[in-house]
């Protein structure tokens, strides 16, 4: 009986081949709280072989299913396209951009921002890389005018998909939000009674950290015991910018490496300022995760992040560093105003819900199978 019932199911695949990469937080939250909101459909959560224990389910409507298939692949192409057909879904939610371009059946597809077609990263080789965004440009193209239903997590984005692949009527905006760890804080020894400004995140150009460097530079001119944490697990370019401070003698700036949650935690809580400086975002969830602990944000002003960042934060031109240093040196001199600017963004972080985020989704993945 229940066998039939499944059977009966409307059966909806999520690729969530990236769940535990830093852009698979959108994917992981999805599925978190769709188990909790739809006891209606059948899933199958597609996952890497490496991913496949740590990824547990609390709903029996969903099971997992390993997908070995690197984006941007042949096998991409050949063998994940196979799998899908052979599940046989009445829907499949691509939750990155990059999919198989031979999949013909019913899709929704999340597009988080064009970044990778504007931004070349150092880290990989320019032939490659190059190649890559040609391939992504396809795909972007391909796969927004084949799904049903697009998604992006900002109106910014949506405007953007629009004007660059020529659609509209079929994008829906999802606000993302930001989890606060209930667990208690984790200092990190080094940097205790220690006053610093921070940022995490990866360090491919787009974020902008040479300017943000730089600024730093002209603040510890005004205050020398000020410190620039850089937070994050120390990757190629994380490496190749440590270097080179080493070896122009920069002091005060700290790459912490990984931090667990509860040491970002502690820095949240602890931090002068949070400096988000990017020139380019889908949605901007760092600074709204400063937010949520009560740090004062100064935000870069590009794309999308005033419009998700609202009334609680203070805003610098990313391509200005006087006007960077200007913006953060306010927040550094005057107590109140940050307090001020930290209560403001705490009440412009409670305005999003992931619940909310799964609900919307849900109800386009409605008007795609309709």
């Amino acid at each position: 009986m229940e066998f039939e019932q499944k059977a009966n199911m409307t059966h909806i695949v999520i690729d969530a081949r990236e769940i535990y990469t830093t852009t698979g937080r959108y994917i992981e939250r999805l599925i978190h709280y769709l188990q909790q909101t739809d006891q209606f459909n059948r899933y199958t959560i597609l996952v890497r072989q490496k991913d496949f224990d740590r990824f547990q389910l609390t709903n029996p409507n969903f099971s997992k299913q390993v997908s070995p298939y690197k984006e941007f692949t042949l096998g991409e192409q050949l063998g994940f396209t196979k799998q899908l057909y052979g599940l046989k879904a009445d829907l499949v939610h691509f939750g990155m951009t990059q999919q198989p371009l031979l999949y013909f059946k019913r899709s929704v597809t999340t597009i988080h921002d064009l970044t990778t077609i504007r931004f070349y990263n150092p880290d990989k080789q320019k032939a490659v890389f190059w190649i890559k965004q040609q391939i992504y440009k396809v795909v972007i193209l391909w796969a927004a005018h084949k799904s049903k239903r697009v998604i992006t997590p900002s109106h910014f984005v949506a405007d953007d998909l629009t004007k660059y692949a020529k659609i509209k009527d079929k994008i829906t905006v999802t606000y993302e939000s930001a989890d606060k760890v209930n667990s208690p804080a984790a200092a990190l020894p080094y940097l205790q009674n220690k006053k610093f400004i921070m940022y995490i995140g990866r360090p491919t150009p787009h974020k902008n950290l040479d300017r943000l460097v730089e600024a730093f530079r002209k603040l510890r001119d005004i205050d020398p015991s000020l410190h620039l944490v850089l937070a994050g697990k120390l990757d190629t370019n994380y490496n190749r910018l440590k270097q080179r401070l080493d070896q122009e003698g920069q002091t005060n700036i700290v790459f912490t490496d990984f931090v667990s949650d509860a040491e970002l935690r502690w820095l949240y809580e602890n931090t002068l300022v949070y400096c988000f400086p990017s020139l380019s975002e889908g949605f901007g969830l760092p600074g709204l995760e400063a937010m949520r602990y009560g740090a004062p944000v100064a935000s870069s002003n590009a794309t999308c992040l005033p419009e998700i960042y609202g009334d609680g934060a203070l805003y610098f031109d990313p391509k200005n560093v006087d006007d960077m240093v200007a913006t953060i040196s306010v927040l550094l001199a005057d107590p109140a105003l940050r307090q001020k600017t930290a209560d403001a963004g705490r009440l412009q972080a409670e305005k999003y819900s992931w619940l909310r985020m799964a609900e919307q989704t849900l109800q386009v993945y409605q008007k795609a199978l309709s």
